[in-house]
């Protein structure tokens, strides 16, 4: 049985492909095989990188897709696309050639609520310090995340988040004025 997914994707970095912006061109064209059909892309959009000033701007997108893979079979195959766009993993939050992040799979909820909430208020302290040792859905922090929900909004602006029960629309609209208008499309 498929089901929708949302993907986001990233690159402040040159890969083999090319600039950002065909790395993140061709990745969907690699996402887009197999178990994998995407239905909708996002503009693309440059970012500050997080944390502000310390790496050159990211070129951001969302992706949905259309998957029977399984969450944990889907994020495995992120990895190998990353893998594939010379990404190795490392230091946490520094330049990348490609990130593929699995923001969201229907209206799951993984592993439980309980450790979706726990991650979702976690300071940003000890999030720049840990990371889950499982595959958290819905992204905990994507709320938070104008360079996820902007590109999100052009391919799922009325997903509705299982936990908070807000579309991505209203979390978007949420967002500070300042933080939304720094995620500016591409022209």
């Amino acid at each position: 049985m498929s089901e929708n997914a949302l993907v986001a994707l990233g690159s402040n970095a040159r890969s083999r492909h090319g600039s950002p912006k065909e790395t993140l061109e061709k990745a969907v064209i690699a996402l887009d095989a197999g178990p994998v059909r995407v239905l909708r892309k996002s503009r693309f959009f440059r970012t500050p990188f997080f944390p502000p000033g310390t790496e050159p701007d990211v070129i951001n997108a969302v992706v949905l897709v259309e998957t029977a893979l399984e969450p944990d079979a889907l994020l495995a195959r992120l990895h190998r696309i990353e893998a594939e766009f010379d990404r190795t993993r490392g230091t946490r939050w520094t330049s990348r050639t490609l990130d593929l992040d699995l923001v969201a799979m229907g209206a799951r909820v993984l592993p439980d609520a309980a450790t979706l909430r726990h991650w979702m208020t976690l300071p940003l302290s000890q999030q720049q310090r840990n990371a889950p040792d499982t595959l958290v859905l819905p992204h905990p922090r994507l709320q938070e995340r104008p360079f996820v929900l902007v590109p999100a909004e052009d391919v799922a602006a009325d997903w509705r988040h299982p936990l908070i029960g807000k579309t991505i629309r209203d979390m978007c609209r949420e967002l500070p004025d300042d933080a939304r208008a720094e995620v500016r499309p591409l022209t």
